[in-house]
């Protein structure tokens, strides 16, 4: 989801092993210094920058799969680092008097130039990359680069050293780059060198611009990482290693199928009767689209290509800065099925990297089989299909479709864990070619600071985009054992209008960035703004280690994050099963997070199960096996909370010592409404 989709896995470098988190930190360590260099020069926080290591090391491990193959992993993982660069360097990030005088001149010189002009400089001579390495990660031709390395040297210079007059030939500065590098043909260097021979302006320009380039460089071989930087990033990461293999097995399934089905379900009928369509000119049934045509955000298309006895039609194509949203009609022409399509499941974008933006990744969009438009037709359905958005205003969409997945009649059926029933797939192929014209979204700055359970909430930015209204903001996590992990919205209302929160999740990517998605907003400008804010989702931080004994008898009890938990029984055999419980409803967490000691004082592998009820706002319970999508979007804000945890260790004569609590995750519900003003 950075910069460059693509299907194919590069070829990693040795010492990187595609499942080893701890190896990717390791290569990070290894270019530490051109990298936190590169790193220090759009922002200068090293708390900040120490979480942007971190999360870039996460996110390059996670992201190898995405990689284009003929990129190198070097090129892409710098790629990946400098796209978050920008990304905390727009949230504003605070300035320091880390480093020496000279570098802190430096930097602030640089930090006067103008964008392309600052970032050739900042890879080439900070991050010691090659002009062709340069060129490729600002997408320009080789001959670009070198002219933006030139200009950018003559600007610098005349920051750092202002008052002097440097008077060079223009004829002859566009070599200088070359020529220091030793990387020009032998006419053209032995006709400069003659003509500065007998040019003083020239012999004093290109020894200032010498003078530039060795400061830049003198810079990257002198700047030193702070003591304990990257050490304090390598236990974050051994930790986040431990947690992952800790997490491993049916109890983390389970989680992320509640969590992903919750947000799944909630979004189905979301847009349902948003707009009044009294005395609308145009005829359609979707009321969603309607609303887009009405504003004047899109127009008809009718694209239509038939295979295997399904026609999917193209009804229209709405694009924004965060998305290109896809309205289309599928219809069985044989039999009463209905069918809907995934972005990468079936669907693909002829040279996607060439007309998408990279850092973004299309939203899903889920099924609505409840609306009155798609339960006239047994055979018919109508849906949405997010795209990335266009990197230019207008593009042409090569859409290749030779999937779609089939949707179940009636979604009373549908259980939460399940809820398409078993997928089943009609294969095909359909073409389009879609034009699309990219929509201009309107921006406010509200640069405001809350208090969402003792944590500070940075509200950074208001965006009206024609497929969705998107709040920025960021979270302050500086408390020592509580951390605020995400915020729901309930609504968001503007000019008194309120728009419904989209729970599915943000349209973009970003580690430093939250974001909360709600409907769109048609009208062109919002004076007040109101956050309505109904549930936190928090981790604490409680290590507690209970000792194991299974000498005695069961169940045992010990206390924990101010509830009673059972262990229910510890037997040793081929395997080692060990089952505790909690059924209280009325407690402080929702999952435990934790590992298990063994005599020897090693932390194993586990593989753990667990049971659990879901719990709506008002306390009444709920089985999540049994509870139908239906159901379940009528819930008012459930969460999930485990009743009984199983471990088990597959390995012979392992004995248990002790339980290892590291702390615990948590749900809070709020009513909090917080008022900004617009500029």
């Amino acid at each position: 989801m950075l910069i460059i989709p693509a299907r194919v896995n590069t070829s990693l470098p040795a010492e990187i092993r595609k499942d080893d988190l701890m190896s990717v930190a390791d290569w990070f360590e290894k270019h530490r210094r051109s990298f936190y260099v590169l790193g220090w020069s759009y922002v200068r926080d090293q708390q900040q920058l120490e979480e942007l290591f971190y999360q870039i090391i996460l996110k390059v491990q996670k992201d190898f799969p995405k990689v284009k193959r003929k990129t190198s992993f070097d090129i892409w993982a710098t790629r990946v680092f400098i796209y978050n660069c920008r990304e905390l360097d727009a949230s504003g990030s605070l300035e320091t008097s880390e480093g020496s005088d000279a570098h802190r001149e430096l930097f602030n010189a640089l930090d006067q130039l103008k964008g392309q002009e600052r970032e050739a400089l900042v890879f080439t001579y900070l991050r010691g990359l090659s002009a062709e390495e340069t060129a490729s990660l600002l997408q320009l031709s080789v001959i670009e680069v070198k002219e933006l390395l030139v200009s950018g040297i003559h600007s610098l210079r005349n920051v750092l050293l202002q008052g002097e007059h440097f008077g060079g030939c223009l004829g002859y500065q566009k070599f200088y780059f070359d020529y220091l590098e030793r990387n020009m043909e032998r006419p053209l260097k032995i006709d400069l060198e003659k003509h500065i021979y007998h040019c003083t302006d020239c012999q004093e320009d290109l020894a200032s611009f010498q003078e530039v380039t060795l400061q830049l460089a003198e810079t990257l071989e002198e700047f030193q990482v702070p003591a304990g930087f990257i050490e304090g990033i390598s236990e974050r990461i051994a930790e986040t290693e431990k947690r992952r293999q800790r997490k491993a097995g049916k109890r983390n399934r389970i989680a992320f199928i509640a969590a992903s089905v919750f947000v799944l379900v909630m979004c189905t009928g979301f847009f349902t009767g948003a707009f009044a369509d009294v005395y609308y000119k145009w005829k359609e049934e979707d009321p969603e689209l309607r609303a887009f045509l009405r504003a004047d955000l899109g127009e008809r298309l009718n694209l239509e290509a038939e295979s295997n006895g399904v026609k999917i039609k193209i009804k229209s194509v709405v694009a924004d800065k965060y998305q290109t949203l896809i309205f289309y009609e599928i219809e069985d022409t044989k039999k009463n099925n209905k069918y809907m399509i995934n972005y990468e499941d079936g669907v693909s974008v002829q040279d996607d990297w060439e007309i998408f933006k990279g850092q973004f990744y299309p939203q899903y969009q889920p099924p609505n089989l409840d609306s009155d438009f798609n339960k006239k037709e047994q055979n018919i359905y109508h849906g949405k299909l997010s795209l990335p958005p266009l990197k230019e205003d207008s593009g042409t969409i090569k859409l290749n479709i030779t999937q779609m997945m089939k949707l179940p009649g009636d979604s009373s059926v549908q259980g939460i864990f399940n809820p398409y029933g078993n997928q089943d797939y009609k294969k095909g192929e359909w073409d389009f070619e879609i034009h699309a014209d990219k929509k201009p979204s309107t921006e406010y700055k509200m640069d405001e600071e809350v208090k969402v359970e003792g944590v500070t909430v940075r509200l950074k930015k208001l965006t009206l985009s024609p497929t969705a209204t998107i709040l920025e903001y960021g979270i302050n996590n500086r408390l020592p054992k509580k951390r605020l992990d995400n915020i729901n919205f309930k609504q968001l209302e503007i000019n008194g209008e309120e728009l419904k929160a989209d729970l599915y999740g943000s349209l973009a990517s970003s580690a430093y960035n939250n974001q909360a998605q709600f409907e769109p907003f048609f009208e062109k400008h919002a004076n007040k703004v109101k956050l309505y804010v109904d549930q936190v989702y928090l981790s604490f931080q409680d290590n507690k280690v209970v000792e194991l004994d299974a000498q005695k008898d069961f169940p045992q009890t010990f206390e924990y994050a101010g509830s009673t938990i059972s262990i229910e029984k510890l037997e040793l055999g081929e395997s080692t099963t060990i089952i505790i419980s909690n059924h209280e409803k009325e407690r402080s967490y929702n999952t435990l997070d934790y590992g298990v000691l063994t005599e020897e004082g090693q932390m194993h592998s586990i593989e753990t199960g667990s049971e659990g009820v879901l719990i709506d706002k008002n306390g009444k319970e709920y089985d999540a096996n049994t509870l139908t999508t239906k159901e379940f979007e009528k819930l008012e804000n459930p969460r999930y909370i485990t009743t009984e945890e199983s471990i088990k260790i597959h390995e012979k004569n392992v004995i248990p010592k002790a339980l290892e609590f590291y702390g615990y995750r948590a749900s809070k519900y709020l009513d909090e409404v917080f008022e900004v003003s617009l500029n």
